[in-house]
């Protein structure tokens, strides 16, 4: 089966008629979905003049039927200025046999949140819990390459995808999805259907907790996520410079802003030891990520070291938690997970909203 992204890059074959550039560079395309029954195309166009349509029809449906795996092709055109109308959701709805949803989340890119939510997952995993970890990291999706997958997810005759699992947890990311270097250039619909499909037809079964890796900063994905599902809370990653520190409170307004709590900060790359001499470096400055907590009346989950071995493991596809149980970053992961679960042991379980 095709994905949506290979789908809009066959679009970009279609010229607008009496232009150069193509559909796609004009914002034409609105949504792609992909089933088993076929490819459904939908575009939002400027004009209503019925030539230009139909050439435009005839355009998308000659290039997607020449695509591998397509079976049929529907061209759904909406009328000009009037937006595809979807039902409106009647707020967030639990996500079945899971009990917690906890969603990591950074201000920034590199600051190491990918490489904290995977190990965070295996490490609630090593205490016992069942988890899930579902990479929302759209654009940027890591997580099958840091656990060594490279099989694609299978489907269940009632069409609900099945998560990889590795190490003891479950797994599903866009990255399982497409080919290794495919950029995602999606607008935000499509987006939002990529990450309700996750969230509501993955076959996760029953979790203690389902960790999701968000993607840097505030944007459709996060939008999507806090619409979908009632999150336990968000755990907000940093590094100890005042540029990375400055970003948390960005991450902790959209939490408070979307009613979820903020279940607490951790320092990633907070000081670095020396292998040779023992000697403590800290390379970034140190305790900005505790003060930063404290100014915010939220819980300080710990400190991660800068660690050669961690790169080395992400890289081998055997995440340091598993590859190196007894090493001291592992050990602060782990300590991190205990404060975690007490953390959300000790509140109350979130309420759905009551729908009139």
């Amino acid at each position: 089966m095709v994905t949506p992204q290979q789908v809009l890059d066959e679009l970009k074959k279609v010229k607008y008629p009496g232009f150069a550039r193509d559909i796609v560079s004009f914002g034409l395309v609105k949504d792609i979905e992909v089933g088993s029954t076929g490819v459904n195309v939908i575009l939002a166009p400027t004009t209503a003049r019925d030539d230009v349509l139909q050439q435009i029809r005839d355009g998308v449906a000659q290039v997607v039927t020449q695509m591998s795996g397509v079976t049929a092709v529907e061209v759904t055109i909406l009328p000009p200025e009037q937006p595809q109308r979807r039902p409106q959701p009647q707020g967030p709805a639990a996500v079945p046999g899971v009990r917690h949803v906890i969603a990591v989340a950074s201000g920034k890119g590199g600051v190491g949140k990918s490489t904290v939510a995977a190990n965070l997952a295996l490490a609630l995993a090593g205490l016992g819990s069942r988890v899930g970890l579902l990479d929302a990291d759209v654009y940027g999706p890591s997580i099958g390459l840091m656990m060594g997958l490279r099989e694609r997810p299978q489907s269940t005759e009632d069409k609900r995808i099945v998560p990889l699992e590795k190490f003891g947890i479950k797994i599903i990311s866009l990255g399982l999805f497409i080919d290794d270097g495919t950029p995602v250039i999606w607008r935000g619909p499509m987006i939002n259907k990529l990450l309700t499909q996750f969230l509501r037809e993955v076959d996760w079964g029953d979790l203690d907790y389902l960790v999701l890796d968000l993607p840097p900063g505030t944007g459709d994905a996060q939008l999507t996520i806090t619409q979908q599902v009632p999150l336990t809370g968000g755990v907000i990653v940093t590094t100890p410079q005042d540029v990375a520190l400055l970003d948390v409170k960005r991450g902790v307004t959209m939490f408070r802003q979307v009613n979820a709590p903020v279940l607490g900060v951790i320092e990633n790359m907070s000081y670095h030891i020396c292998t040779g001499c023992g000697h403590r470096a800290e390379l970034f400055g140190h305790g900005g990520g505790e003060a930063m907590a404290r100014q915010f009346d939220i819980p300080f989950l710990g400190e991660i070291p800068l660690v050669r071995e961690i790169r080395a493991a992400g890289d081998t596809g055997v995440p340091i938690v598993v590859a190196q149980p007894e090493h001291p970053q592992s050990q602060a992961f782990r300590s991190i997970a205990q404060r975690l679960i007490a953390e959300i042991e000790a509140r109350p379980a979130p309420s759905l909203p009551t729908v009139h």
